[in-house]
């Protein structure tokens, strides 16, 4: 068995990934948390190699970890544990690992037959584990879709995921000197909804609940954004005889950062303060209506959404329904994740499925 890589080292977005530590999975996986063409398609998978079953080959190699927010799951130490977890199982059960092995060329006459400048490999089985566009400075690239292409399978459009959005023209004008206020949020596009934190960034909007929503979000679509879930901010001050903006900007900052609170009034000020001015006030916090310019990009992106057709593969195998002996594994495919640990566990559910399968 060979694992080809075309860079100088294996697995580099799990080294980079969580910080250097790794969000290898989330406790809470469940087919709800993945996005897809064909939604049924990850539920085979997922439910056969759990995030149990990583936690169990975690503590056979004595790998410390720890539970952040909302059950996603960091290396104690470095994201090194986990690579070198893989390398040790790979080891374990003969594959050799090739670097720095660009393949130029794939064939398939009675086995599949790869070409590099200086190698040539023949097996009767070949698994395309890619990954997307998302990162091109550590060596994404759009190999995977390619060569899905050449041997006949669609391609659902691919698109930035988990990315920080760009703010509009008057967007920026307003708020980009905001950058590093974060604040919790519920951002909303359709039925699509996350209570997370956001950031201002000198660009747009980032943070959790951004990243998230980005998923969903198409081009032209606003995000609603609840700055204060939860919170009725005028209450007080509707049976308040003191109404002015002052009154106000304090109720506010009880429950939003001094410099957005600032910022926001010079452009959402109520137009008068009777009670219906201050209800139309807690509207606009309820519902800030954002129609972003665009996204960071591929750049900036934590994952590619679209990829290979679910429907042209065996939900159980992986396998290609096309080209036997042909599998695709993990981003490349058209399953794309929550932020939170949740696109690795489909990496190593979908690996498993397959593996099985041989």
């Amino acid at each position: 068995m060979a694992l080809i890589e075309h860079a100088d080292c294996i697995a580099k977005k799990i080294l980079i990934s969580g910080g250097g530590r790794c969000n290898f999975t989330n406790i809470h996986t469940t087919s709800e948390h993945f996005q897809s063409n064909n939604p049924e398609f990850a539920k085979s998978a997922l439910a056969r190699f759990t995030p149990n079953d990583f936690i169990a080959l975690l503590n056979r190699y004595r790998i410390p970890f720890h539970e952040k927010t909302l059950g996603q799951l960091f290396c104690d130490h470095s994201a090194t544990d986990i690579t070198n977890m893989l390398e040790s199982e790979c080891r374990a059960a003969g594959v050799h690992i090739f670097l720095n092995t660009r393949i130029t060329e794939v064939r398939r006459h009675t086995e599949f037959v790869l070409r590099s400048s200086s190698s040539e490999f023949r097996a009767p089985v070949l698994i395309v584990a890619t990954g997307g566009l998302s990162i091109p400075k550590i060596g994404a690239t759009s190999f995977g879709y390619d060569l899905a292409r050449q041997f006949g399978h669609s391609i659902v459009p691919t698109r930035p995921a988990l990315v920080p959005l760009l703010f509009n023209d008057r967007d920026h004008h307003r708020y980009s000197e905001l950058a590093g206020v974060s604040t919790e949020v519920i951002a909303s596009v359709g039925k699509a909804s996350f209570r997370e934190k956001m950031l201002f960034t000198h660009r747009g909007l980032s943070g959790p609940a951004i990243l998230q929503i980005s998923s969903y979000w198409q081009p032209g679509q606003p995000i609603q954004i609840d700055l204060v879930p939860n919170r009725e901010v005028m209450a007080s001050l509707r049976v308040s005889t003191q109404r002015d903006l002052a009154a106000i900007r304090r109720a506010v900052q009880q429950f939003l950062p001094n410099r957005f609170v600032s910022r926001w009034l010079e452009f959402h000020a109520p137009a008068s303060f009777t009670n219906p001015g201050l209800v139309a006030f807690e509207k606009q916090l309820h519902a800030w209506a954002v129609v972003p310019n665009g996204t960071e990009g591929y750049a900036k992106a934590e994952v590619t959404a679209g990829g290979v057709d679910t429907r042209e593969l065996s939900s159980k195998s992986m396998e290609s329904r096309l080209v036997s002996g042909l599998f695709f594994i993990g981003e490349v495919v058209d399953v794309t994740g929550h932020l939170g640990g949740f696109n690795f566990q489909w990496a190593w559910a979908s690996a498993a499925a397959a593996a099985r399968s041989l």
